[in-house]
């Protein structure tokens, strides 16, 4: 219940705001919703549950939009997909996104990251690292990179994503030609080394439960469009991220994704030339 001190301070602010805030019944439960937090001092002051999802309804139908994609990637040159950067943390999947989006830029290629921490700050922010959590925090991200390659961009997605059905379930929902995984093959013995935010150290003392790498599995990609690795196969030597970055630009560039949709009316070009749209 509210504490004589709160009553007391509301009753100052006089009786109308009082009425307000508890309405006919003055009801103590009213005025905690009202403003919106939980006086503490009464000691059994519950903080309300946050609003369901909305459910899903029959009731909605999809508006189909009056221009393509296939216009907008033209209005563009190039072609919207994900780029789904996937492996431990410190792997390298933010610096090489991050890398790879300037490089396109100096290209004129419009790209966006979508970090899996930034996302945290408010798409994701009511998420935690349950399994439940992990799951829902994967197909929010995947939802937003669907809706953002439709638009035509590149789009870099940075998140370890653990899981091999919650990333096949992005490819399922985009399509495969247009989802292209990006393994980060970096052995955990390197990315503990790294360990740039002390996550690795705070989870072997057993500070954080459920990490990664540590408590919580790994599933490796079978069959990822890219594999980059830390080190060269060949001399040993580390490499660059300006290396790593070319490596996903040529595998863009080699796939048409760079490039504007073919309306001449060769291979693949009469459908969407029919259509309108081209």
């Amino acid at each position: 219940m509210l504490s004589s001190l709160s009553l007391n301070f509301l009753q100052d602010l006089g009786p109308g705001l009082v009425s307000f805030c508890c309405g006919r019944g003055g009801k103590e439960g009213e005025i905690l919703d009202r403003l919106g937090r939980a006086d503490q001092m009464g000691g059994d002051a519950a903080t309300p549950p946050p609003p369901p999802l909305c459910p899903s309804s029959s009731n909605i139908k999809w508006h189909a939009g009056c221009v393509t994609k296939i216009q907008r990637s033209n209005l563009l040159r190039q072609k919207g997909c994900i780029v789904w950067f996937t492996g431990l943390s410190g792997s390298g999947k933010s610096s090489v996104a991050c890398a790879l989006e300037t490089r396109l830029a100096a290209l004129g290629k419009l790209a966006y990251v979508l970090d899996g921490d930034n996302v945290r700050h408010g798409l994701n922010s009511n998420l935690g690292f349950s399994a439940a959590d992990r799951a829902e925090n994967i197909r929010r991200v995947g939802e937003v990179a669907k809706l953002f390659a439709d638009a035509g961009l590149v789009t870099l997605v940075s998140l370890i994503s653990p899981y091999r059905s919650h990333r096949d379930a992005v490819r399922s929902s985009v399509g495969s030609p247009s989802f292209i995984e990006v393994f980060m093959d970096v052995p955990l013995e390197v990315c503990e080394q790294r360990d740039c935010k002390g996550l690795y150290r705070m989870a072997r003392a057993g500070v954080i439960k459920g990490f990664t790498g540590i408590d919580d599995p790994y599933e490796r990609p079978l069959r990822p469009e890219i594999c980059l690795r830390a080190f060269d196969a060949g001399d040993g030597s580390a490499v660059s991220l300006h290396s790593m970055a070319q490596t996903v630009v040529d595998y863009l560039a080699q796939h048409g994704f760079l490039s504007s949709y073919d309306c001449s009316g060769d291979a693949g070009a009469p459908a969407a030339a029919a259509n309108g749209s081209c």
